[in-house]
């Protein structure tokens, strides 16, 4: 079968690679037929960074934890890419009973078995039974390499899914895969960063600094708007991004590209829920500055410096709370596709490119914000 490797920087193409087989009575087997690239991708795609970032970790400026979960020289090629997909089961192993051939089904970006301590307080993507088979034993999960186990990328004819029962969601009957296609990741993550935040806030007012996890700041603006927030602050400094922001209903407001400078004196309020989506220090100081007493920020992008400074006694004096940390998409699955099915939400607006799934050695690279692959189903009826 073929897979979509990562070569190097600029160099995508498509490789031969064992197909996998049930191993276990609870795996699965699924193939992805919708794809869509998770914000962080292109940090090696558009970027040479193995070398300077395998620099950045001998002298201590970069945190040595991004080598567990990115290899030693990090996003060194060839490594399967991508970690969001909607996917069809083909196989399932003799224990799992939720399952059905033909079913379509969102693959969780990180692998988890349901039952460790870590899973029990639905932390899935830390969970303990699978880290432990992984070399890094940071992270279990597809698309970053070999440091985080052998499960490849999700571009590909075939995956293997342990503890299938657990990991694997149905998509709802008449939701379009191509309108979730990024429930495995980025719009999990936007929803976690603005749903229960403002469910303990009724009508709170939320601020979304965005640009580095360019789709995730929009997700988590539109799902603010459709659950009922007062204000929706969306920065940002690209125009189609700002477009895509206001047609979610959200106030789009320019800022500037130096992200090096605060951006507080741009920011128009102070608010209940932050979410910062620009993967940048100096965004993560002013989104903890921007809370109203009490309010809670989360942090979605890569904070990779061990030199990073944020405001502790800002933090003090407004009683804030920081989430930061990878995205622990399975427990929120099943509410984020009930709310997709039951209002029609339009995530699919943050696609900027649907592109064939033939051609994703050269769609995956574009410049662009949400790139979404897709191809037909099978018909295994």
């Amino acid at each position: 079968m073929q897979e979509l490797t990562f070569v190097r920087t600029g160099q995508l193409e498509w490789r031969d690679r064992p197909e996998p087989t049930l191993v276990d009575p609870s795996d699965a087997l699924v193939r992805p037929f919708v794809a869509s690239r998770c914000d962080g991708d292109t940090l090696p795609l558009h970027s040479n960074v193995s070398r300077p970032m395998q620099a950045g970790i001998k002298v201590g400026m970069i945190d040595p934890v991004v080598a567990s979960i990115v290899g030693g020289v990090p996003f060194q090629g060839p490594f399967g890419i991508g970690h969001e997909a909607i996917g069809q089961v083909t196989a399932i192993g003799s224990e799992v009973s939720g399952l059905r051939v033909g079913d379509i089904v969102v693959v969780p970006w990180a692998m988890a078995c349901g039952t460790c301590y870590e899973c029990g307080l639905g932390l899935t993507a830390k969970c303990s039974t699978m880290t432990a088979q992984s070399p890094g034993k940071t992270l279990a999960a597809f698309g970053f390499g070999p440091s985080c186990g052998s499960f490849g990328g999700m571009v590909t004819d075939s995956l293997r899914i342990p503890f299938a029962d657990f990991n694997l969601v149905k998509v709802p009957d008449g939701v379009d895969p191509l309108r979730v296609a990024a429930a495995s990741d980025n719009l999990a993550d936007a929803w976690r960063a603005v749903v229960p935040p403002l469910q303990s806030r009724p009508g709170g007012k939320v601020l979304v600094i965005g640009g580095g996890g360019q789709s995730i700041g929009l997700y988590a603006a539109g799902l603010a708007v459709a659950h009922g927030a007062s204000v929706v602050d969306y920065l940002d400094d690209r125009e189609a991004r700002l477009d895509v922001a206001e047609g979610f209903g959200a106030s789009a407001h320019t800022i500037g590209k130096n992200r090096r400078k605060s951006i507080l004196g741009s920011v128009p309020d102070r608010y209940d829920v932050v979410v910062e989506a620009s993967s940048n220090a100096q965004g993560l100081r002013d989104a903890l500055r921007a809370l109203r007493p009490g309010g809670i920020c989360t942090g979605t992008g890569y904070y990779v410096n061990t030199g990073t400074k944020i405001p502790v006694m800002d933090m003090y004096a407004t009683s804030a709370t920081l989430h930061v940390g990878v995205s622990n998409v399975r427990p929120v699955l099943p509410a984020l596709l009930d709310f997709v099915a039951t209002t029609g939400f339009p995530a699919e607006r943050v696609t900027s490119l649907l592109a064939d799934w033939d051609d994703a050695p050269d769609a995956y690279q574009s410049h662009t914000t949400k790139v979404v692959l897709h191809r037909d189903p099978l018909d295994l009826s």
